[in-house]
């Protein structure tokens, strides 16, 4: 069975993105762009591929991606309406039509998710946002957490729902010299 992974940037105080979504305060270069690169090529936009030199490199883990309406939207904002072609692409929403036809808009994540874990395929990755996230948190069998040293004191959390108790173990942790962690986290079986 297919599974999904929240693999997402976060701060130490639990932030995805600044309060206008802004998250180009997280950096990206030297080892731990390297190691991204290396691990999860396919988590590149489409147009960044040929200039990171990946263009050509199959997917590592993902075939399949999920983003909510505000992950999407500041490609929109530039007209990339289909920002990671080569990935099949759905956008959580219940306003918004699909500018692509490569690109699904559906409004209930859960039923697209359980239909997608019950399909053939490669795991599938919860690109954000927040809401989004604790929509589906009964459905993530994976975390993947790029936690960066640094603290924004507001902005779009990491899991924005409901209080409900969810166990995950850790499962792995890589360090880098600036600070960065990217640690993995597997679903404890219920």
């Amino acid at each position: 069975m297919r599974k999904l992974t929240y693999f997402v940037h976060t701060t130490l105080d639990g932030y995805i993105a600044g309060p206008d979504g802004q998250y180009d305060f997280f950096p990206f270069e030297g080892a731990e762009a390297a190691a991204i690169l290396a691990d999860f090529p396919e988590t590149m936009p489409t147009p960044a591929r040929a200039p990171l030199g990946i263009a050509d490199r199959p997917a590592e883990r993902f075939d399949t991606v999920i983003m909510g309406r505000g992950a999407y939207e500041p490609g929109l904002k530039v007209g990339l309406t289909s920002p990671y072609a080569h990935l099949k692409q759905y956008v959580v929403s219940r306003t918004l039509t699909s500018p692509d036809p490569a690109v699904t808009v559906v409004g209930d994540p859960v039923a697209l998710v359980r239909e997608l874990k019950a399909q053939e395929g490669m795991g599938i990755w919860l690109c954000g946002g927040g809401k989004l996230a604790g929509a589906l948190r009964d459905e993530i069998d994976e975390l993947v957490i790029k936690c960066h040293p640094v603290v924004i004191g507001a902005g779009i959390p990491l899991f924005d729902g409901p209080f409900t108790l969810t166990h995950f173990t850790p499962a792995g942790t890589r360090s880098f010299d600036s600070g960065l962690t990217i640690t993995t986290f597997s679903k404890e079986p219920q």
